[in-house]
């Protein structure tokens, strides 16, 4: 099965201005191996059959005339290959020459696709030679012995997806081609070019690429001539990039003179889940440009043949934290994720003009991060720290370890320190419900989270105050929260991080904002299991009750929950996925096991997520129901679980 992925290429032969013969043996032999590679549609340069700086030997016939008999020779080639090919050769129609893209496909010629934007400066001279395509719209061609559809509307569909051609200068256009063919359902745009090197050019190509591909929401491959084109006034590097909706998968050596075949796998599923989601795209799609544009589009069929035997594997990887990004891009996510948590905390405070907030400190994550929010937006209103009242309250389960960090945490942030414990209300509770505390179930748990609630409560209302919550969105998505206890509070500042995201807020926090003292306190925190501490430690005062014993790895949850909510993928493909990015941590079944969890508790508990407080979003995952996740609390979770059933 390929889950919805296409294999795409970018290919940068070694050309000869002018060889046409030479040129078509490079081609070839880069078409047998993206054949090889199981490449379903492989792209080329611009004018790669002639080479792009063969300048005035465009109006030589002889050139043309070897340029489709080489296409003729080409499409023999592919009689019994899988691959699409899309290559690059002057096309002469009723008495103009054209710069085309043209499709090539089991000895059919598909398609032609003219240039419609030719540059005409700097260094280009492209007018010269070639006409503009642009307003070529349901025309035939007569060209290497068939007859062929030609034009700049021109879409090419296969049983899984759709792709459309666009030709270098194409694509910096005000308004390139492609923006149409994605509004009139291209998943791929690829695009034939041979735009030269100069300084700075390169960054602002994949700018302009990643860019382009975000805003039509698409994959886009982009194959750029390289060695071998005359270096009389220009030097071409050979770019080969292949983008995914804004996102870089591969690109290609520069300045190699060996040539290139540059693959990856694009994710049309992912692409058409984003489409489906995205209003404005589908409001362009039935309005504006689409409505009287979309019917001219022509849809031309590449009969391939979809192999579902075995699953593909795929050459991309797949990132198993796709909430915590890597290298220096970590920092600059995390300073921006806090500062959201801040600014929303201190216009919230600002609005409403308490006295007070009030915070729970277990010495864990997730309060740790609250406490440093509120502590930043105090300081940033300029409010004294010591109107922050950090509350502990020791119970059944407390160890010394959390409850030394709490506590020294709290005097190093210079706050209010509050010591409430909860042992005493809890065994009185116990009593008034005839519940025996040696009994450790559900009861026992949720009365100690309840009454720690009950005081945060309390307490603000007692000190003219709000509770700000420490719950984090992977314990909302697993509905892992006492409803009516830590479930609830007058501002959640962590509601929609992830659990895999606030380790590494805190220790950012202790790398770059805290003290000395303080940094050590936080890092051992941040060394802590993630524990309620609702059962007792053990004779050693160690912690017994590991949450991701019970529930699964935070990992693999967050993982679930970012392609379920974010693309709104299927459990088969969320395993297949899963097991490209753990696979040498987690074995299939172990896999499958905590994703069963998963989607379990993420349809039960539903309940607990629609009338959650208040708290800012921080990236592209929310589970507010005023925001980005609105479901029945009642919705049937069947059909997912038994598709891993069948799997």
């Amino acid at each position: 099965m390929n889950y919805g992925f296409v294999k795409v290429a970018a290919a940068i032969p070694s050309l000869r201005v002018a060889d046409v013969e030479y040129n078509m043996t490079q081609i070839t032999n880069l078409i047998t191996e993206a054949e090889q590679q199981g490449v379903e549609v492989v792209c080329f340069p611009e004018l790669c059959i002639t080479s792009y700086t063969c300048q005035d030997l465009f109006l030589s016939q002889l050139l043309l005339d070897k340029a489709e008999i080489a296409l003729m020779q080409l499409a023999d080639f592919t009689r019994t290959l899988n691959v699409a090919v899309i290559v690059g050769l002057p096309v002469s129609f009723r008495g103009v020459l054209l710069n085309c893209g043209v499709v090539v496909h089991q000895g059919k010629i598909v398609g032609v696709v003219p240039k419609t934007y030719l540059p005409n400066y700097g260094e280009f001279y492209e007018m010269r030679w070639f006409a503009s395509g642009g307003n070529i719209v349901g025309e035939t061609i007569h060209l290497a012995g068939q007859n062929v559809k030609i034009g700049t509307r021109l879409l090419f569909e296969t049983s899984t997806y759709r792709f459309g051609i666009e030709i270098c200068e194409d694509v910096w256009a005000p308004v390139p081609p492609a923006c149409g063919l994605a509004l009139a359902g291209a998943d791929l745009v690829f695009n034939l070019s041979a735009s030269n090197e100069s300084i700075g050019k390169h960054t602002y190509l994949k700018s302009l690429l990643a860019q382009q591909s975000a805003r039509c929401l698409c994959g886009y491959v982009y194959a750029g001539s390289g060695f071998g084109e005359s270096t009389q006034d220009l030097v071409f590097s050979g770019n080969a990039l292949i983008y995914e909706n804004g996102r870089l998968l591969a690109e290609g050596k520069r300045f190699d003179i060996s040539p290139q075949l540059v693959t990856s796998e694009i994710d049309v599923e992912l692409l058409r889940g984003e489409r489906r989601r995205n209003t404005t795209f589908s409001t362009s799609v039935v309005g504006g440009l689409a409505q009287t544009s979309m019917t001219t589009y022509a849809t031309l069929p590449v009969s391939q043949t979809i192999f579902h035997d075995t699953e593909m594997k795929l050459s991309r990887a797949i990132d198993a934290h796709p909430f915590v990004p890597r290298g220096a891009e970590l920092d600059s996510r995390c300073e921006e994720i806090f500062n959201i948590q801040v600014e929303g905390l201190a216009k919230r405070l600002q609005h409403i003009n308490c006295d007070t907030l009030v915070v729970g400190i277990s010495g864990g994550l997730d309060s740790t991060l609250a406490l440093l929010v509120c502590v930043r937006a105090c300081d940033k209103l300029e409010r004294s720290r010591k109107s922050i009242v950090g509350i502990t309250m020791p119970g059944f389960g407390t160890t010394s370890r959390t409850y030394t960090n709490a506590t020294n945490l709290m005097k190093v942030l210079g706050v209010t320190i509050r010591e409430i414990s909860i042992a005493d209300a809890c065994n009185q509770h116990f009593i008034d419900l005839g519940h025996d505390p040696e009994v450790h179930d559900v009861t026992y748990e949720n009365s100690q989270a309840r009454e720690r609630t009950q005081i945060l409560m309390d307490a603000a209302n007692q000190m003219n105050g709000i509770v700000v919550g420490t719950g984090d969105l992977s314990e909302l998505a697993l509905g892992w929260a006492t409803y009516n206890g830590d479930h609830m509070s007058m501002y959640g500042v962590n509601v929609s991080v992830p659990k895999t995201l606030v380790k590494h807020l805190v220790v950012w926090t202790a790398n770059n904002l805290a003290e000395p003292a303080c940094k050590q306190i936080l890092l051992d925190i941040a060394d802590t299991p993630i524990s309620p501490e609702l059962l007792p430690a053990d004779s050693d005062d160690n912690i017994t009750q590991k949450t991701e014993d019970l529930v699964g790895p935070y990992e693999l949850h967050d993982f679930f929950l970012y392609y379920i909510l974010r693309y709104g993928f299927s459990p088969k493909k969320i395993l297949y996925l899963a097991n490209e990015a753990f696979g040498a941590d987690y074995d299939r079944g172990t896999v499958r096991k905590w994703l069963r969890v998963f989607l379990r508790r993420f349809f039960q508990q539903q309940f607990k997520r629609s009338c959650l407080p208040d708290g800012p979003k921080v990236g592209s995952c929310s589970l507010s129901p005023r925001g980005d996740w609105r479901m029945a609390s009642d919705a049937d979770a069947s059909a997912w679980l038994a598709e891993l059933d069948d799997e």
